[in-house]
């Protein structure tokens, strides 16, 4: 009688564990993704897409790239970066923060002069802007904002930057640059082509030309701090995908 309930009792305890290791299985693995706040629209639908195809539940962190390569570097709770431009990511790579090897251009852009759409500003060119018939333009802060980086290379390359630093107000991220054109807080902004898209209070008067500015290339890439680097490397990989192209495509990106 004693060895049949210490086999029974040995049964059930080999049941339960089977159990618990079927449920702990079955739980869908958590990625925390820091990315860009132009990618908000594009990850959106990649998220359901891609939480439909795989035991993974994405926790989408948005803001400038800048501020969020530093929370990274203050030791915040990381998977996966996808930064606007190749030096946060750079920053990142040289403090050790990520896993070189799964590092991997995503997507691009095209920079943007956008105003009002009631506005009555019709510039051809971002060359016609004047001082004299604007108050204020809002770009991205360049110092942690890379639409702002790359809206101050190309006041540079212009020639303008001189004669309109004095107009510009400095937002935190490249949607804060949108609102303010949308609510005419400013009279124009210079944002992503892909944010463009997201709005109908807006109209775009003109493209920056290559060569203005650095190309706009977002890289993503798994972090060394991530406890689920498979995982990590295969959202990577998927950004990547022809399947997840498309969805960036349709949002006004272009690789």
């Amino acid at each position: 009688m004693v060895f049949v309930l210490l086999l029974f009792s040995l049964l059930l305890t080999a049941c339960i564990k089977e159990e618990n290791d079927s449920t702990t299985l079955d739980k869908p693995v958590k990625l925390m993704v820091s990315a860009a706040i132009s990618l908000t629209d594009a990850l959106e639908d990649i998220k359901v897409l891609y939480e439909e195809e795989n035991n993974v539940e994405l926790t989408v962190n948005l803001g400038g790239s800048g501020s969020l390569a530093q929370q990274i570097q203050q030791g915040a709770p990381v998977d996966v970066f996808i930064s606007a431009n190749q030096e946060w990511m750079d920053t990142l790579e040289g403090a050790d923060h990520i896993i070189s090897a799964t590092r991997e251009d995503i997507t691009g852009n095209k920079l943007v002069l956008i105003t009002g759409k009631d506005s009555p500003i019709n510039y051809g060119s971002i060359e016609d802007i004047s001082a004299k018939e604007i108050d204020q333009i809002a770009i991205g802060n360049p110092e942690s904002v890379p639409a702002g980086m790359y809206s101050e290379q190309l006041l540079h390359t212009l020639d303008m930057w001189d004669s309109l630093k004095d107009k510009l107000v400095l937002a935190k991220d490249v949607r804060q640059v949108l609102t303010y054109v949308e609510t005419g807080n400013v009279d124009i902004g210079l944002i992503y082509e892909s944010d463009a898209l997201t709005s109908d209070s807006i109209k775009v008067l003109a493209t920056a030309e290559d060569g203005s500015h650095d190309p706009i290339i977002y890289p993503a890439a798994a972090l060394k701090e991530t406890k689920h680097e498979k995982e990590a490397l295969d959202f990577v990989r998927f950004m990547a995908s022809d399947e997840a192209q498309l969805i960036f495509v349709k949002h006004g990106f272009r690789k």
